[in-house]
């Protein structure tokens, strides 16, 4: 199959979400603000857990690696919606939205495994703890990880490589940033059995990590009833709320983006996409840190060190 060459030599056009008025200069100052606060949360989380080796466990192993998905998230497109905001340039090659797609796509859909694999630790850890140190081992944990990485990028390829076979029309405009709802929108081909495909691969694709998160924390919470103590209680509870809340935010907006282009409006698409790329990287961390003593106490050991050394 030829590449159409209109597709393939014409840029796409980023409409952008602000414009020059003093609503949206400052909707664009907390932007900014919020990209600021997202690049630095998940740097020092990486850090942080790099640093101290009280920190070397499975637990914050996966978190760092979390922490790293979204570091690479937001700077997958908020550099770019900035740089044609201040710039006054509004384009983007097809190259280069089928690389922004494949990066959006993928580290999406790696985070969606790597918190089932977060939440199978925690049900290793909480079900059977003396096991823990030979179920959870470095090595185990660098290959659930790996594999939290490539499975996630198995079905964005299919996106970012039909970005070049997909013909589009008019004005060939797209409102923020690419991600492949938009670009369904503007094509000229009758996409129906292409977005049924992919629709029964993202079902697969979400089904399989939720399976296995929905089983791990069932076995978390029987466990849990079996305990006497409310400490213990307490601790399961601090040990297992910030992977749940993370997870539950998720879940409330996951099923805009399974529905099939025709039954969702355009406004819709921005809202989930603007959430995802910005708020989720920010979110994150402060979660997890802000709800985490081990963190905490990471961070100021690290602080006194550094006064103490000046």
């Amino acid at each position: 199959m030829a590449w159409d060459n209109q597709t393939f030599n014409s840029d796409f056009i980023l409409l952008g979400i602000f414009n020059y008025s003093p609503t949206h200069i400052f909707l664009f100052s907390m932007l900014l603000a919020i990209f600021t606060v997202a690049f630095m949360g998940n740097t020092a989380m990486i850090l942080l857990i790099y640093l101290d080796t009280q920190l070397h466990t499975p637990m914050y192993f996966f978190l760092s690696q979390l922490s790293l998905m979204d570091l690479m998230l937001i700077c997958t497109t908020v550099p770019k919606m900035a740089f044609n905001s201040l710039s006054g340039s509004n384009s983007i090659s097809v190259v280069e939205c089928a690389t922004q797609i494949f990066l959006y796509t993928s580290l999406l859909g790696c985070e969606r495994f790597l918190w089932a694999v977060m939440a199978y630790d925690r049900y290793i850890a909480i079900c059977y703890p003396l096991r823990y140190p030979n179920l959870m081992s470095p090595k185990i944990c660098g290959l659930m990880a790996a594999s939290s990485w490539i499975l996630g990028s198995t079905d964005c390829i299919i996106d970012a490589v039909a970005t070049f076979f997909f013909s589009y029309c008019g004005s060939r405009e797209i409102d923020h940033f690419c991600d492949f709802p938009s670009l369904l929108i503007i094509s000229c081909n009758d996409t129906l059995t292409f977005e049924e495909v992919l629709f029964y691969c993202c079902i697969i694709m979400i089904v399989f990590p939720v399976v296995i998160i929905i089983a791990s924390y069932t076995h978390v919470i029987v466990a849990v009833i079996h305990i006497a103590s409310g400490e213990g209680h307490r601790k399961v509870f601090a040990t297992c709320s910030s992977h749940l809340m993370v997870v539950g935010i998720y879940g409330t907006t996951l099923f805009i983006y399974m529905r099939p282009a025709s039954d969702r409006s355009p406004t819709q698409d921005k809202m989930v996409s603007v959430f995802y790329t910005i708020l989720t990287p920010m979110r994150n961390p402060l979660i997890y840190s802000l709800r985490n003593k081990e963190v905490a106490r990471a961070a100021m050991k690290v602080l006194e060190k550094g006064k103490s050394g000046q």
